[in-house]
């Protein structure tokens, strides 16, 4: 594994860590948060064509699932049968199964790379040399208190309650809507349809929690991650959802 570990670390940590040095230069104050900020954003734009495929494809399922639902209860015992069919339907309507996962794939390691640099440039005030490429120079200073406030460094109950909040209303946004359903219809719930809220609610209510934890024992510095990416990810839904409607 450790080729592996060598090029996470040429092809994403590396990238990652020289773009912060340069914009902690750029910025007012050499405030590492403000560029942590900037990163963040700079990344998730770049991820934004893929993420607006992804979601593109997610709307098209919920359009196409009473289709889905019919083909998969009439061709139940014919699985050669029931993939043709659905296959066909993808095809039908331009949708890419897999697009979720591709976002997946490319995303992980970039935002993973974004974690690690983070989290280790909170723990000391100076660039390691060693790491930055040769047209890349360390910046003669760099402060960890972000906006004159927060101790990146240190550990922040405001911004871990940021991404709590923040998580939650993110959660929310994609929480599809409720259907009023009959007695008969709720009585025949299936299991799927049961887990399917089950998992929702986590989402909404113990996910944010536990990202709150995490971003409070993490330090400010990985705490202003994810309030920012949080920030952005809302911001993205609604404005997909004003254009294509609620996924």
């Amino acid at each position: 594994m450790a080729w592996f570990a060598h090029l996470a670390y040429v092809g994403v940590y590396q990238p990652i860590y020289n773009i912060l040095a340069l914009l902690v230069d750029a910025v007012p104050g050499a405030d590492v948060g403000l560029a942590i900020v900037i990163l963040t954003i700079i990344i998730r734009l770049i991820l934004f064509p893929l993420s607006l495929a992804a979601i593109k494809s997610q709307i098209a399922m919920r359009r196409i699932d009473p289709e889905l639902k019919e083909i998969r209860e009439k061709y139940k015992d014919n699985k050669e049968e029931l993939g043709r069919r659905t296959v066909a339907l993808f095809k039908d309507n331009n949708i890419n199964p897999l697009a979720g996962v591709l976002l997946l794939l490319i995303q992980l390691p970039l935002v993973l790379g974004l974690y690690y640099v983070v989290r280790s440039e909170a723990k000391q005030i100076s660039f390691d040399p060693s790491v930055l490429y040769g047209f890349v120079q360390a910046p003669a200073h760099a402060s960890l208190l972000f906006l004159g406030e927060f101790d990146l460094a240190g550990k922040s109950l405001l911004l871990a309650a940021a991404v709590v909040l923040s998580q939650f209303i993110y959660a929310r946004l994609l929480a599809p809507a409720k259907k009023k359903k009959s007695l008969s219809q709720t009585n025949a719930r299936s299991f799927q349809e049961d887990f399917t809220d089950s998992l929702q609610l986590q989402m909404q209510y113990v996910f944010p929690v536990i990202f709150g934890v995490i971003a409070y024992i993490a330090t400010a510095a990985v705490a202003l991650y994810f309030v920012t990416s949080n920030v952005f990810s809302i911001v993205q839904e609604l404005v997909i959802q004003k254009l294509h409607g609620k996924r």
